[in-house]
C-alpha cells in the first residue's frame, strides 16, 4: 500500500492537480471578454503587468489592504492558517525525502521545531476560522457544509501527520491515512473551491490590471474607457 500510494498513486495525483489547476487557469484567460479585457490588456500589457503586481502584492501584505488592516483578528488567523498549510508541505523534511527518492531533487527543509510549530498553527487558525463562520452571523449566512468539509480537507492531512509525527498509535496506519488524505487534498485543488490556490493570483491581477489601464492607471491618455 505505502509503495503504490507513494508511487503511481503520487504521480497520478501530481499529474491531475497541477494539470488540472493549469487548465483553470487556460480557462480563466480564456474567459476573459475579447471587447472589454483582452483588448485592453494586450494593447497597453507594460501598465497591465504593473497593475497586476501591485494588486497582487498589496494583498499578500497584511498591511498593504484596508480589509487587512480593520479585522486584525481575521487578519492574524488567514496568514497563520495559509503560510502554514503551503509552506510547511513544501520545506517538511519527510517530503523532501520523497522528492529525493522519486524524482532526484530535494529543497531546504524545516528544521523539526519549526514544522511542528507551523502544523499547529495552520490546525489552529484553520479551526479558528471554522469558528468564525459558526459564530459570526454575516459570515454564518453564506456557509454551507461545503465550506465545513473544504476545510476538514485541508487541515486532515496536517491532523495526521502530526499522528504520525508523535507515533500515537498503530503508526503505519497514520502515515498512510496522512499520504491518503494529502493526495485526496492534492486532487481536490482543480475541482473546489480550493482552486483558489492559483485563481487567487488570476483575480487579483486581472483588478490590478483593470485598474493600471482602464480605471486611473492611465488617465489623461486617448484611451476612451
Amino acid at each position: 500500500m505505502y509503495d503504490f500510494l507513494t508511487g503511481p498513486m503520487l504521480w497520478l495525483t501530481f499529474i491531475v492537480s497541477f494539470g488540472g489547476l493549469l487548465v483553470r487557469v487556460v480557462l480563466y484567460i480564456k474567459g476573459l471578454s475579447q471587447q472589454l479585457d483582452r483588448v485592453a490588456y494586450r494593447a497597453h500589457m507594460s501598465y497591465g503587468l504593473k497593475g497586476a503586481f501591485n494588486s497582487i502584492i498589496s494583498f499578500l501584505n497584511p498591511v498593504g489592504a484596508r480589509l487587512w488592516r480593520i479585522r486584525p483578528g481575521f487578519t492574524l488567523m488567514f496568514f497563520a492558517f495559509h503560510i502554514g498549510i503551503v509552506i510547511t508541505p513544501i520545506f517538511l523534511i519527510a517530503h523532501n525525502v520523497m522528492l529525493q527518492e522519486n524524482l532526484g531533487i530535494s529543497l531546504p527543509a524545516l528544521p523539526s521545531g519549526v514544522a511542528d510549530f507551523m502544523t499547529w498553527m495552520a490546525i489552529v487558525a484553520g479551526l479558528l476560522l471554522a469558528l468564525r463562520r459558526v459564530a459570526f452571523p454575516e459570515v454564518r449566512i453564506v456557509t454551507t457544509a461545503y465550506d465545513y468539509l473544504m476545510i476538514v480537507i485541508t487541515l486532515a492531512p496536517f491532523v495526521t501527520g502530526l499522528i504520525s509525527r508523535y507515533a500515537i498509535g498503530d503508526n503505519q496506519f497514520w502515515l498512510i491515512a496522512h499520504i491518503i488524505t494529502g493526495e485526496i487534498w492534492l486532487l481536490s485543488l482543480p475541482f473546489t473551491k480550493l482552486s483558489h490556490v492559483v485563481l487567487f493570483f488570476m483575480s487579483r491581477a486581472q483588478l490590478g490590471m483593470d485598474y493600471g489601464i482602464k480605471r486611473g492607471g492611465m488617465k489623461g491618455s486617448s484611451m476612451s474607457w
